[in-house]
């Protein structure tokens, strides 16, 4: 008897010897074990680099909210759930969460709290909820709030691209999760002083003075107008973290490539924004219309030994938008009707790339093609796609209001999926190897080769904010009054831009995909009764089975004593 009590107080003294280490361990010692095939409790690098640098708590208020949600939002609530649950698991400080639906708040404060909302980009969706006899519709807002003590931001979380199924996008709006979120926090904790140049001095930024390209990435980049022939030497730009070259319609100087093209040896980021052809779109009236004429703006050669060739033409597709044209008065009022236009691409078909997975329309606006042509260790990615449903027209080429009345000839729209932007990355070779510098250069400082980033898209308009036809103001980068439409086009450049100043970055976390996993609906019609069965009377007769088979044993076993 006592050899038995003996026995019993020292089991009970090794189980609480080993609680009581697991319990130190997990005070120490921090790990997680991720047993998922496609590591979806597991973050990128980047993300935990990020989560380490907070230093005061976070909060995530979740604004999907509402009832009796389908099972595809719910599924995106869990995951954003999961997601704050494992970058709190990785953080310093407390990352928590609640939901709060914007709804709630009184009428009189809640148009001024959803304007705020679109501000970050989170903008409201329209729910069918299948009820009993019947469709209900729900307006719920799929976005989350960030914030600490000092700033807030917000993101919209349900994202895809034109032409994905409702279950493409939730999948894809979860696959992203990651980086939206470590994004938001990214925003809340640094300091946001990379420097952006816009060059000056060319004709750029005709329309909106840079309006678009400043107010889309205010917060993670400050943007400077440079005027390029003040530049003396490649050391007043390679400060630069980005210099964007705007839609120029005037020539470079030998002087101003040079420095150009010496920004990019010395590892820098170019984005040139060029038009192959100048169009005025004033003079596309009357019968004649105008013509849209080659341009030259002196940086063909240099695009040219990067690569990449921006040709004298104009693209249209028949995945349009609308151009607004005079239609009469009504009253004292003049009447502006928007009217297909081929000129102007609604660019649905994207590269599988981090910056441009699950992009929404991107919008150009007279757009010219594109052609690679050799350059030795040089990647060239497209990113962007015109439709099935395309056509060259060569410069001289005829733009004419009066075209929109006739209907297109589809036979002729026989072109698919022409290249709209390349990235260009590698290690390049520079345009002034083996030749002479420009008068005032020396030749010690010269670097003949270096590893950069170059994006060329043959629109110059693309990164530039429309007009409000009312006011005359520029509108946010991608509002468009006449097509009624939000494109991604302040998506694509916040993107571009992180992709740009660290590809291996948290830009790179867009890259996941999470295979899914639809069940058979046929399936489960017809083996509805079995599983049920199982899944409800399998326990029960385990248990009874289990105890049945432990109490023979005891029985059997003190019955012999």
């Amino acid at each position: 008897m006592k050899t038995l009590k003996q026995h019993a107080l020292l089991r009970f003294g090794i189980l609480l010897a080993g609680l009581l280490i697991l319990f130190i361990l997990d005070q120490f010692v921090n790990f997680r074990i991720d047993l998922t095939e496609e590591k979806r409790y597991s973050i990128h690098p980047a993300t935990e680099e990020i989560l380490s640098q907070i230093e005061s708590p976070v909060h995530v208020e979740i604004l999907l909210k509402g009832d009796d949600l389908p099972g595809g939002m719910r599924r995106l609530q869990r995951s954003i759930e999961e997601t704050v649950r494992t970058f709190n698991a990785y953080s310093p400080e407390k990352i928590t969460f609640s939901y709060f639906d914007p709804l709630s708040i009184p009428e009189a404060e809640q148009e001024e709290f959803i304007v705020e909302l679109a501000n970050y980009g989170i903008n409201p969706t329209n729910l069918r909820i299948r009820q009993t006899g019947g469709q209900r519709t729900e307006l719920v807002f799929p976005g989350i709030l960030v914030y600490n003590e000092e700033y807030e931001t917000g993101a919209l979380v349900l994202k895809g691209e034109m032409g994905m199924s409702e279950d493409q996008i939730l999948n894809q709006s979860i696959e992203n999760l990651e980086f939206e979120l470590a994004n938001a926090i990214r925003k809340l904790t640094e300091s946001g002083d990379n420097a952006l140049a816009m060059i000056m001095g060319h004709g750029e930024m005709s329309e909106d003075e840079g309006y678009g390209l400043v107010e889309a990435l205010d917060g993670d980049f400050e943007v400077f107008k440079v005027p390029l022939e003040q530049a003396r030497t490649v050391e007043d730009l390679i400060n630069f973290k980005i210099i964007v070259i705007q839609g120029p319609w005037e020539s470079f100087s030998e002087r101003e490539i040079y420095l150009l093209d010496q920004y990019v040896m010395h590892g820098g980021n170019l984005v040139v924004l060029t038009d192959g052809v100048a169009v005025d779109v004033s003079q596309a009236g009357g019968d004649n219309g105008t013509l849209a004429m080659p341009l030259e703006n002196g940086l063909e050669n240099l695009l040219f030994k990067y690569g990449i060739r921006v040709n004298k033409d104009l693209i249209q597709d028949l995945n349009f938008g609308y151009f607004p044209v005079m239609g009469g008065n009504y009253g004292d009022q003049d009447q502006l009707v928007p009217l297909p236009w081929p000129f102007y691409i609604q660019s649905t078909r994207m590269q599988s790339h981090p910056i441009t997975k699950g992009l929404d329309v991107v919008y150009l606006r007279f757009a010219s093609s594109l052609d690679t042509v050799m350059a030795k260790g040089i990647k060239k990615t497209p990113l962007l796609f015109s439709s099935e449903n395309s056509r060259i027209l060569s410069a001289p080429a005829r733009v004419a209001f009066r075209d929109m009345e006739q209907e297109p000839d589809l036979a002729s729209y026989n072109q698919s999926k022409l290249p709209l932007a390349y990235l260009l990355e590698g290690e390049f070779t520079s345009l002034y190897k083996n030749r002479f510098l420009p008068e005032g250069f020396d030749q010690e400082d010269f670097k003949e080769s270096g590893a950069g980033k170059v994006v060329v898209i043959g629109d110059g308009e693309i990164f530039q904010s429309q007009v409000d036809p009312m006011t005359g103001s520029p509108l946010s980068l991608g509002d468009d009054p006449f097509n009624q439409v939000i494109f991604a086009n302040k998506l694509f450049l916040r993107n571009l831009s992180q992709y740009l100043i660290n590809p291996e970055g948290i830009i790179a976390s867009r890259t996941r995909t999470f295979q899914i996993r639809p069940l058979n609906r046929a399936k489960i019609a017809q083996q509805k009764s079995y599983w049920q069965l199982i899944n409800v009377l399998g326990p029960v007769f385990t248990l009874l089975l289990i105890g049945s088979v432990i109490s023979f044993i005891r029985k059997r076993k003190y019955s012999k004593k």
